[in-house]
């Protein structure tokens, strides 16, 4: 149902690095850019898009009090995967991968700039 989410960033370059690496185990890829102010990303098992962004006012980004991300997997494993490139390319945890509920496996994150992940299974 979402066509694209917007993910603000203060450094368009290390946000396209930390993001290439995180999507990656989830099938994501980088698909189109607006210039030097946004990178799109797509693919993986669904239609919907993010977008990484300077914000288009040049005000300082932040992370959302509230706000979070979520980007399903197809299983439990890239759940793990893209969890462990997250940390690896500078992200901080926010709740290890674990089974929250007994049809959601989830793991938490922090990006670069604060903005919440979380990478799921569900079922």
């Amino acid at each position: 149902m979402i066509g694209y989410v917007t993910i603000g960033t203060n450094d368009l370059e290390k946000a396209k690095t930390f993001y290439d690496a995180v999507l990656a185990p989830l099938g994501g890829k980088r698909t189109f850019a607006n210039g030097d102010r946004m990178q799109f990303y797509g693919g993986g098992a669904t239609p919907g898009m993010i977008a990484i962004s300077k914000p288009y006012d040049e005000k300082p980004a932040s992370a959302g009090n509230g706000s979070m991300f979520g980007f399903p997997a197809t299983s439990t494993e890239q759940v793990d995967a893209a969890h462990a490139a997250a940390l690896a390319a500078g992200g901080t945890c926010d709740g290890p991968p674990g089974q929250r509920m007994p049809t959601f496996y989830g793991a938490y994150v922090r990006d670069l700039d604060g903005n919440k992940l979380c990478f799921f299974k569900m079922g």
